[in-house]
C-alpha cells in the first residue's frame, strides 16, 4: 500500500494555493507518522521540497528525519510532474538533472524510481532518459486499460529505441482514494490485476488538492488485512515493490504510451508557444555564455540560467502545459515563463554584445556594420531581417566580410511611421557555432528577382503554385526528382465540430469536418533577388487567416508565416497538408527522438516536424508552436487552434444559454516550413532545419571598433552528420563544459565534434537513437570524459 498525496499545483486554483497545499499536506504525513510507527509517506516533485524548505525551516527539518529514517520516500526525482509529450527532450533532461541534484545536495541520495502518476502520455524516449538519470523503474497511470489495452500489464520493462529499458508499473486503478473506508478502492483496484501476481502495489490517500492519507484510511487498511483469507496489506514503498518483482518473468513494451486526453496537444495555443520559445531561447543563451567564457569577455551565469530553467519546468506542469488550468493561472503562467525568457534573452544578449566588441571592425565612411550570429553547430544558410536606421537616395547594398555583395531586399518595416526606419532581408552564411560580419554601404544593389507570377513562385529546387480560387496548394514540385507532391483536390484549412472537453476525453481523431476556411484573394505582395512571397488570405464565420508562402532564392523549402484571427467556439482549426505519396509511412519527431506511426488520422502528440514518405518521396512539415498533429493516408495535418470552454470536464454537459469563455479566441501567429524531399526524412536535413526554424539567426548592428577576433568565427561543429549537439552549457560543478547530442537517423553514428576555442577535437561513438553527453575540462590536458545526465 503505497500512501501518498498527489498535489497538483496549479489546476483549478492558482500556485500561490497550491504552495500552501503543499506545505499542509506534508504536515498531515508527519502527523500520521508520528500516529503510526509503519506508516510510510512516498511523494514526488522535488521543487515541493525545495517550497517547504525555504517557507517553513521547521516543517523541512521534521521533513529530513522522516528521510533519513526511510518512512519519507521520494520518487520520481524530477523537478515536477511534467506534460510527458510537448516539452522539448532537453526540458526531461532538466527536470532530472535539477531535481536529482537537488536531492543529492541535501539529502545525499537521488531517487531510483520516476514517477508522472498523472500525465496524459509518456513519450518513447523517457525510458534512456530516466535510465541515464540514475532512474531504474517508472509508475504511472495514463493511458489506462480501457485506453490502450495493448500494453502489457500491469508490469512490463519499457524500452526506448536505444535499449534503454526501466520496469515499469501501471497504477490500478487511481493514484487518489476516498478520506474514508479503503474497500471499494482496494477491490476495484484488484480487479485491474492479474491474480497470478504475488506482489501488488496499490496507492492510497487523498490527492489532487493534497491531502494525503488520513486516520480512516490507515485504520481501513489494518481492518482489511486482517481479514481471514483476503488479501494481505502492508504499509509500504515503491523501492520495496520494485526489488521484490525485479526478477519477474515480464513482457517488453517498445515505443510510447499513448492515448489519454488527445486535446491536450492543442488546447491553449498560448503557453505552447511561450514554452517552445522559452525552451529556445535558454539553449542559445547557454552556447553563447559558453563562447563568451571561454573567451574570457562574460562569466557564465549559471545560477541565472538555472532559476529560468525552473521557471520554465514548473510551468511544464501537466495540467499547466496541457491548457487544462482556470484562466487565471495562465496570467501566472505567462509572467513565469516570461521571466524565464527575459533571463535567458539578458543571458544572450550580454554574451553576443560582449563577443561583437571584440570583433575588429574597421571604419568605413557611410557603412553601416552587421554582425550576424548562428546558434547552432553547423554552417547556416538561411535568409536574416533586420530592422535598422538609415536610408539613402540611391538605396544600400550589402557585402560579406571578403567583399562580396551579397543578395539583399527591402521588406516591410515593423512601424508604420514616416521616418528613415527600414527593413533589409539578405541571404546569410554564417560559421557553425559562430559569427560574420557583414556591411551596408550606400549604393544600388545588383538586381534580380526570384521568378514568381501572381499564384506561382521558383527557383532551382522548388516550383510552388497556389490556386487563385481556393488558396491551395495546386502545385509544389521537386526539381530535382520532378515530382509533384501537391493534392489539390484536399482541402487545406478545415473546420472541425469539436464538442469534446478541455482535455479532449474520448477523442480518437479530430475529423468531423464542418467546413473549410473561404479563399479571398491571392496576390503576390513581395519579389526581388532574396525571396518571393505571395500571400493568401481567407475567412470562415467570424475568423480570419492569413497565410504568406515564402520561397528564397535558393531555398529548398517554403516557410509559411501563418495568422490567425480566431472566434469560432468549440471548433477545431486543422491545416492540412495532402500529399501524392504512395504508400506512406508517417514518422513524428519525439523529444530527442522520432517515432514511425500508423498514417491512421489519430490525433498524436509530436514536436517541431512530422514526415510522410514512400515510393522515393516525401514531405516534411515542420512548425514552431504546434504540438498536436494527425497523418490520413498521405495526408498531414496540424491542430492549429481549438476553443473548448476553459477547464470543462466530461461527464460535464454545457446548458444551452450558459454563461461560458471559450479558449484561444483572437490572434496568433506562428511559422510552418514545408520541405518536399526525396528519399525519406533523413536525407532531407529535417532535424537540423526544424532547428533552424525554431533558433533562427540573430542580426545586431554593431560600431566600428578594434578587436581581436576577426571578421567570422567558429567556435564549435558537429559536422553536419546524424548526429546533433544540442547543447554547450557550463558544468553544475563550474568546473568545465557539458556537451550533449543524439543520434537522429536510428542507426549507429560517429562524430566529430570540432572546439576550437579549447584545441580539442571529440572523436564520439554513438548507438543508435542514442543521447550522449560528455565532460570538458577548461584545463586542456585533462581528459574528456563520458558523464550521464546528471553530470555525475
Amino acid at each position: 500500500m503505497i500512501g501518498n498525496a498527489h498535489i497538483d499545483p496549479v489546476w483549478l486554483w492558482q500556485w500561490p494555493e497550491g504552495y500552501q497545499e503543499v506545505r499542509a499536506t506534508f504536515r498531515s504525513a508527519l502527523d500520521r507518522m508520528d500516529e503510526n510507527p509503519d506508516f510510510v509517506f512516498t511523494h514526488t516533485s522535488v521543487l515541493f521540497l525545495q517550497w517547504v524548505e525555504e517557507s517553513d525551516p521547521e516543517l523541512y527539518a521534521r521533513i529530513r528525519e522522516r528521510v533519513a529514517e526511510g518512512r519519507w520516500q521520494v520518487v520520481g526525482g524530477w523537478w515536477i510532474e511534467p506534460d510527458c509529450n510537448i516539452p522539448a527532450g532537453e526540458s526531461f533532461v532538466r527536470q532530472g538533472l535539477y531535481g536529482q541534484r537537488w536531492l543529492l545536495d541535501r539529502f545525499g541520495f537521488a531517487a531510483t524510481t520516476g514517477a508522472n502518476l498523472d500525465s496524459f502520455g509518456h513519450n518513447a524516449s523517457l525510458p534512456q532518459i530516466l535510465r541515464r538519470s540514475g532512474l531504474d523503474s517508472y509508475v504511472f497511470l495514463r493511458p489506462k486499460p480501457d485506453e490502450n489495452a495493448d500494453v502489457p500489464g500491469p508490469l512490463f520493462h519499457w524500452e526506448s529505441a536505444d535499449g534503454s529499458s526501466v520496469l515499469a508499473y501501471r497504477i490500478p486503478h487511481e493514484y487518489c482514494a476516498p478520506r474514508d473506508d479503503l474497500g471499494d478502492h482496494v477491490e476495484k483496484s484488484l480487479a485491474t490485476l492479474p491474480s497470478d501476481m504475488d506482489e501488488l502495489a496499490v496507492f492510497y490517500g487523498v490527492g489532487n488538492h493534497g491531502g494525503g492519507p488520513t486516520k480512516a484510511n490507515l485504520r481501513s487498511i489494518a481492518e482489511i488485512d486482517a481479514r481471514e483469507g483476503g488479501t494481505h496489506l502492508r504499509l509500504s514503498s515503491l523501492r520495496r515493490f520494485f526489488d521484490a518483482v525485479a526478477d519477474e518473468d515480464v513482457p517488453v513494451w517498445r515505443g510510447d504510451l499513448q492515448y489519454h486526453a488527445p486535446g491536450c496537444y492543442t488546447t491553449h495555443s498560448g503557453v505552447k508557444r511561450w514554452n517552445r520559445r522559452a525552451e529556445n531561447l535558454l539553449q542559445r543563451a547557454e552556447k553563447w555564455s559558453v563562447v563568451a567564457d571561454m573567451l574570457g569577455s562574460q562569466p557564465y551565469p549559471l545560477r541565472e540560467l538555472s532559476e529560468a530553467w525552473q521557471l520554465l519546468l514548473f510551468n511544464q506542469f501537466h495540467d499547466t502545459l496541457a491548457g487544462t488550468s482556470i484562466q487565471p493561472a495562465y496570467e501566472d503562467a505567462r509572467d513565469q515563463i516570461g521571466h524565464a525568457s527575459s533571463l535567458a534573452a539578458l543571458a544572450f544578449n550580454r554574451a553576443v554584445q560582449s563577443i561583437a566588441r571584440q570583433v575588429e571592425v574597421p571604419f568605413e565612411e557611410g557603412t553601416r556594420p552587421v554582425l550576424v550570429f548562428n546558434q547552432h553547430p553547423w554552417r547556416l544558410r538561411t535568409d536574416v531581417e533586420l530592422e535598422y536606421n538609415w536610408l539613402t537616395a540611391d538605396g544600400v547594398m550589402l557585402t560579406d566580410a571578403d567583399g562580396n555583395e551579397v543578395p539583399l531586399q527591402q521588406t516591410r518595416s515593423l512601424t508604420t511611421m514616416s521616418s528613415n526606419r527600414a527593413r533589409l532581408v539578405f541571404a546569410a552564411d554564417v560559421p557553425a557555432l559562430g559569427y560574420r560580419l557583414y556591411t551596408i554601404r550606400p549604393a544600388a544593389a545588383t538586381q534580380g528577382r526570384v521568378e514568381a507570377s501572381g499564384t506561382t513562385v521558383e527557383n532551382g529546387h522548388l516550383l510552388l503554385e497556389l490556386d487563385g480560387a481556393t488558396g491551395r496548394i495546386a502545385r509544389l514540385v521537386h526539381k530535382a526528382t520532378g515530382a509533384d507532391l501537391a493534392s489539390p483536390h484536399s482541402p487545406h484549412a478545415v473546420v472541425v465540430d469539436d464538442v469534446s472537453d478541455t482535455w479532449g476525453h474520448a477523442v480518437t481523431a479530430y475529423d468531423d469536418v464542418v467546413g473549410e476556411f473561404g479563399c479571398v484573394s491571392v496576390s503576390l505582395v513581395e519579389n526581388g533577388p532574396v525571396r518571393a512571397m505571395l500571400r493568401v488570405e481567407s475567412t470562415y464565420g467570424s475568423s480570419t487567416l492569413r497565410e504568406d508562402y515564402v520561397l528564397g532564392a535558393d531555398s529548398a523549402h517554403v516557410d509559411v508565416n501563418v495568422a490567425v484571427d480566431w472566434h469560432e467556439q468549440l471548433k477545431l482549426l486543422k491545416l492540412r497538408y495532402p500529399t501524392t505519396v504512395l504508400d506512406p509511412r508517417a514518422t513524428f519527431e519525439t523529444p530527442y527522438g522520432h517515432l514511425e506511426r500508423e498514417p491512421n488520422g489519430h490525433e498524436d502528440p509530436g514536436q517541431s516536424w512530422v514526415d510522410v514518405s514512400g515510393a522515393g518521396r516525401g514531405l516534411t512539415v515542420i512548425n514552431d508552436a504546434k504540438s498536436g498533429y494527425d497523418v490520413l493516408g498521405a495526408d498531414i495535418g496540424v491542430s492549429a487552434v481549438r476553443s473548448p470552454v476553459w477547464a470543462w470536464h466530461d461527464p460535464r454537459e454545457l446548458e444551452d444559454g450558459g454563461d461560458f469563455e471559450y479558449m484561444d479566441q483572437g490572434r496568433q501567429r506562428f511559422r510552418v516550413r514545408l520541405v518536399p524531399h526525396d528519399g525519406d526524412w533523413r536525407g532531407a536535413g529535417v532535424v537540423r532545419l526544424a532547428a533552424e526554424l525554431n533558433q533562427p539567426a540573430y542580426a545586431m548592428l554593431e560600431s566600428y571598433h578594434e578587436g581581436k577576433l576577426p571578421a567570422e568565427r567558429s567556435f564549435a561543429d558537429d559536422g553536419g552528420g546524424p548526429v546533433v549537439i544540442t547543447v554547450l552549457k557550463a558544468a553544475e560543478d563550474g568546473e568545465g563544459y557539458v556537451l550533449r547530442g543524439y543520434e537522429t537517423a536510428g542507426r549507429d553514428a560517429d562524430a566529430s565534434i570540432e572546439l576550437p576555442l579549447l584545441g580539442r577535437t571529440l572523436d564520439l561513438g554513438f548507438g543508435a537513437s542514442e543521447i550522449k553527453t560528455v565532460f570538458v575540462p577548461r584545463d586542456p590536458v585533462q581528459p574528456v570524459r563520458e558523464t550521464n545526465l546528471l553530470e555525475l
